[in-house]
């Protein structure tokens, strides 16, 4: 028992990722997936009355016919739609609106949803971030996010939730009175009493960052936006490093997870493992990837759906379940797919 210790000052501390395994085995079904509609970056999506809404830079659009619904003087990083059809859009600015009213005290909306209420959940990525820099929030290894109340009819708001690692995803579960929540930099996803109060951790070492998560029947729908590996993990442990690496190189080219693989020389794992005769291996170490999972009521997957190193359909931030198929929005690769699932009746 005292020799580990004292070992690892020594061999260092080993760098364990989990395997996709079991429910999360990798397949190509995101790549296969339908094309619903090819969109700039497309993100967060919702369902209002029998239309799914997405956002694109900063319009709402219908994925039916593309039509704008709305558009906003900032890109839109957050969609929720109220049981009453009320529409809430968080800006890259840090507005947060409800019906054209707008709520201050907020620099990061990443995550939004409403309570059968009609209060609103605001997950507040970043204490000091815009949405935009959510890389330069891991590669600080920042913990100021937030998890918020707000009270439409008063404007009042309230802290459920604080020090946390990205909160990216949002749902509410009023059968138990908590929030679900995923937190991208810590890997998991948590509950927060609808009161607030201590997080407690439902679903752990996921291997990749989790983003938005919607309900799905009698589960829950997981998009994970970018893969863990191990040399991000180990950039991530390398202070020195990581803070040089910061100041001197183009964001775009940092060892950091990404929504999408650029075909610049100048990124990061590029060849040996990861390219091989000009062919790139679905099996190799990847900054990029596109993930959706479906969990069950108990928070644990059931199925998945994969894009793997040499696919395209990367970056996918947001996924929903709309009359019998999953929709998912693949930002690394500009198109909104439509999917069977595979997961039965969750």
């Amino acid at each position: 028992m005292i020799l580990d210790p004292l070992l690892d000052l020594f061999r260092g501390k080993a760098i364990t990722i989990p395997p996709m395994d079991g429910a999360l085995k990798p397949n190509t079904l995101l790549d296969e997936a339908d094309a619903l509609r090819a969109a700039d970056a497309p993100d967060s999506l919702a369902v209002r009355g029998d239309q799914v809404l997405y956002c694109s830079g900063n319009e709402v659009r219908s994925l039916a016919t593309g039509a704008v619904i709305a558009s906003f003087p900032a890109a839109i990083t957050a969609l929720a739609v109220s049981s009453s059809g009320a529409l809430a859009v968080g800006l890259e600015s840090g507005a947060v609106l409800i019906d054209g009213a707008e709520f201050q005290g907020f620099n990061c909306p990443v995550a939004m949803a409403f309570g059968g209420d009609g209060a609103l959940y605001v997950c507040n990525g970043s204490a000091d971030l815009a949405p935009a820099q959510w890389a330069t929030d891991l590669m600080r290894l920042n913990r100021g996010g937030s998890v918020w109340r707000v009270d439409p009819k008063t404007k009042a708001r309230a802290c459920l939730a604080s020090g946390l690692a990205f909160p990216f995803g949002i749902a509410v579960d009023e059968a138990q009175q908590r929030l679900i929540v995923s937190e991208s930099w810590q890997h998991r996803i948590i509950a927060i009493p609808l009161g607030g109060g201590k997080p407690s951790p439902l679903l752990s070492t996921l291997p990749g960052y989790p983003a938005r998560l919607m309900p799905s029947g009698d589960g829950y729908v997981l998009a994970l936006f970018a893969p863990r590996n191990r040399l991000i993990e180990f950039v991530l442990r390398e202070d020195h490093y990581r803070m040089d690496m910061m100041a001197q190189i183009d964001s775009r080219y940092w060892i950091a997870p990404s929504l999408s693989a650029s075909r610049s020389f100048l990124e990061p794992l590029q060849n040996g493992g990861v390219r091989t005769m000009g062919i790139h291996k679905p099996w190799s170490p990847s900054r990029s990837y596109g993930l959706v999972v479906e969990l069950d009521s108990a928070l644990q997957p059931v199925a998945s759906y994969h894009s793997r190193a040499n696919g395209t359909r990367h970056g996918v931030t947001s996924a929903i379940r709309h009359e019998g198929r999953i929709i998912a929005a693949s930002r690394g690769g500009n198109v909104i797919l439509g999917l069977e699932p595979q997961g039965g009746g969750v």
